[in-house]
């Protein structure tokens, strides 16, 4: 089974008329003000899904300032999770540092969220603050066997929207803190994957830990696969296209470029998810 464990749909009224919603939202215009920048709901992922051969999908839309609006996107995505059951699997998500959203967790993990994510801060802020939000996020999860996902990227490297400002130190401490359930920490963890080679400590703090591949072809050479497959072993990877950036096909491409063993593919692919995510799928 091929899983994609990362992708983003909206509401139709967000996908027909975006302008709509940036007042307040500098985020979501920062990255979607360029028509470009596509936005896509349900029935557009299933016919992709449908195209490139994938069974299943993780759903989660935005994380909105306004708590409301993101309560709306939740409920659509229980609604199209519900409705094209057992294809999508939701996820609720939110801004993290909104003291609302441990309730938003609660009723969601009611609706049939499987989990947080993708929960992202892209502003400046204190790395303590932000933790101190994130822990009753990470004991809601833990509370209802919730699988917690949360955007990481590079510290280095290029500039691009929605590249956030945090730093390798503040995931290591969230995955600290978030032991005993699984964090899927997206874009490769923003390299945070590399420190899985130190002897002391890190291998502990991170065990339970996993890595998605969303936006990799934007990012890193297909090298990553294989390197990453060395570092980690079998079961930690697990693919994540960030559609509708890229389609699944995308990534195939970078796949057989890649070094690997047909069940490494395999792993990556869907085995290491079907794990995962085991009785939802």
């Amino acid at each position: 089974m091929k899983i994609d464990v990362h992708t983003h749909i909206f509401p139709p009224d967000i996908v027909q008329s975006r302008q709509h919603f940036f007042e307040g939202e500098n985020v979501f215009q920062q990255l979607y003000d360029s028509p470009k920048a596509k936005l896509a709901g349900a029935e557009s992922l299933l016919e992709v899904m449908d195209r490139d051969g994938i069974q299943r999908a993780v759903v989660f839309g935005f994380p909105w300032q306004n708590m409301e609006l993101a309560k709306r996107h939740n409920d659509y995505v229980l609604e199209m999770a519900s409705k094209y059951a057992p294809r999508l699997i939701p996820m609720a998500c939110f801004n993290p540092m909104d003291a609302a959203g441990p309730r938003e967790a609660e009723r969601c993990f009611g609706g049939g969220a499987r989990g947080l994510g993708e929960l992202a801060l892209y502003a400046s802020c204190a790395e303590d603050a932000a933790l101190n939000f994130y822990k009753e996020l990470v004991e809601c999860c833990r509370s209802h066997k919730g699988i917690l996902l949360v955007h990481a990227n590079e510290p280095v490297g290029h500039m691009y929207p929605g590249k956030a400002p945090l730093g390798l130190g503040f995931y290591y401490s969230l995955a600290r803190m978030a032991a005993g359930i699984p964090l899927i920490l997206a874009h490769w963890g923003g390299g945070l994957c590399f420190y899985e080679l130190l002897k002391r400590e890190a291998p502990e703090v991170l065990a339970d830990v996993y890595y998605d591949t969303a936006a990799s072809p934007f990012l890193y050479t297909p090298a990553i696969y294989s390197h990453m497959s060395r570092i980690l072993g079998r079961g930690k990877i697990l693919f994540g296209s960030d559609y509708p950036l890229l389609a699944p096909a995308r990534y195939f491409k970078e796949l057989e470029q890649a070094d690997l063993a047909p069940e490494e593919v395999a792993d990556i692919m869907g085995e290491n998810a079907t794990r995962l995510f085991g009785d939802d799928l």
